[in-house]
């Protein structure tokens, strides 16, 4: 894989469509783990525990555990009826097995024509696991897709990796699999092409840093610190897309963001990005086609493509 270095002020001015200023994507991350698995190594569950001192993989720790799977069980509830009462969309990542443990979450993000995107087999295996076998990564990565393509009906345009943990192989195998983006890359505000022998994929920026993960479990913010750090990431990025249009992610897991304290903060930052103007609300798919495909965004792309063919 190979990527140009493009600095902002050096860029084609790239306009979203209508003259919107800013992508906002608000991501719901539906992850399902295994309650052990045959390892003796503590158990990486796709983020930091509640509680310290992680257990060997073979014995249940059910204060972790039971800690993720609140989400599953309310707080992705209180999330969609949030985003219902609002008129907000989600773009959903979704691992494969969640369609078959907790299909009731992939069935509701469904009934509501959410987009999903493919999250890796299962969120407690990842595929860096399996950086030095590409072979084993293409399996892993082939039958998610087929799982995917299953239960969704059609083949899934986009995948974001099990903690963003890609490999210099997952952007091939993925073009190869006919994906159209791929969103593991955190380094921008804007799309841009990602150059594979097995052809060009779009890297949508996902983002550990406007992430509840990393706002309110790793660092401990407040609610109303959690909204105003999200409304003020918006303003900038507005501002600045009055020039240059950008994306803003916003992750978000059922189990941190879910909870009942801290629900207003998306209440109240949603009422915000709805209150402006130039805040577009796409779907990762929409956007991806539309900046590789649309005259509008051709000069923004050929600047932002590596000049270098790879073999």
């Amino acid at each position: 894989m190979h990527y140009a270095y493009v600095p902002m002020p050096e860029r084609p001015q790239l306009i979203w469509p209508q003259g919107k200023r800013v992508a906002l994507i608000l991501t719901f991350n539906l992850e399902t783990w295994d309650l052990v698995k045959d390892t003796d190594r503590a158990y990486y569950a796709g983020g930091p525990p509640i509680l310290p001192d992680a257990l060997p993989g073979r014995v249940p720790d059910f204060p972790n555990y039971s800690w993720r799977e609140y989400g599953q069980r309310v707080g992705i509830w209180r999330l969609i009826e949030l985003f219902d009462e609002l008129g907000v969309r989600a773009s959903c990542t979704a691992n494969a097995v969640t369609f078959e443990r907790r299909k009731a979450m992939t069935d509701a993000v469904l009934a509501r024509g959410w987009e999903l995107l493919a999250h890796n087999w299962e969120q407690g295996e990842l595929l860096t696991d399996l950086a030095c076998d590409p072979e084993a990564e293409r399996a892993v990565i082939q039958k998610t897709l087929a799982t995917y393509a299953r239960h969704v009906g059609r083949p899934a345009a986009g995948w974001l990796s099990s903690s963003l943990r890609g490999t210099l192989a997952t952007p091939a195998i993925l073009a190869e699999a006919g994906c159209l983006f791929w969103c593991d890359i955190m380094n921008d505000d804007q799309p841009y092409i990602i150059a594979t022998p097995a052809g060009p994929i779009c890297s949508l920026p996902y983002s550990n840093e406007i992430n509840d993960f990393t706002l309110l479990t790793r660092r401990g913010h407040t609610t109303d610190e959690f909204r105003d750090i999200l409304v003020e990431e918006l303003e900038t990025l507005y501002r600045e897309g009055a020039a240059q249009a950008r994306i803003m992610n916003v992750g978000l897991h059922p189990h941190v963001s879910g909870r009942a304290y801290r629900i207003r903060a998306l209440r109240e930052f949603l009422e915000f990005a709805r209150s402006l103007e130039g805040v577009w609300w796409p779907t990762r798919e929409e956007l991806a086609r539309w900046y590789m495909e649309s005259d509008e965004a051709a000069a923004h792309r050929a600047a932002m493509a590596p000049k270098e063919d790879l073999q």
